[in-house]
């Protein structure tokens, strides 16, 4: 049976990595936006998730809508997160890193070697 990847692209502004993880064995479900993600990760509890930090200053609690996604993914046994971002707000995914169990972060540009490393420290580790 193929493992579950679910992709979380709400900007985009990058390769399409679908036939990287379908290579590497994972079936892969697409999302637009972090509400139809969190309704995805209930019905196929995903092994991998891959999702973008998009900092969001004008957010009162929060430093974006990744924070309801991780809280979500916490609930299930064994979910590994991929999240691309943006150099210019690492100060801000720290504060996430520090709450929420995030496997690997990569910066943009996305190298698709370095996902397909962090892929198969995944698929190793389990």
């Amino acid at each position: 049976m193929k493992k579950q990847l679910l992709a979380v692209i709400e900007l985009g502004g990058y390769p399409n990595f679908v036939p990287l993880y379908e290579s590497m064995g994972f079936e892969v479900t697409m999302a637009n936006s972090v509400r139809n993600a969190i309704r995805t990760i209930k019905k196929i509890k995903p092994q991998v998730v891959v999702a973008e930090f998009n900092y969001q200053s004008d957010f009162r609690d929060r430093t974006s809508s990744l924070e309801s996604l991780l809280s979500t993914v916490q609930r299930l046994e064994q979910c590994e997160v991929i999240v691309f971002y943006e150099q210019e707000f690492a100060h801000q995914l720290e504060k996430l890193t520090a709450q929420y169990p995030i496997n690997t972060v990569l910066s943009f540009p996305i190298e698709e070697a370095s996902l397909k490393t962090a892929l198969q420290n995944i698929s190793n580790s389990e």
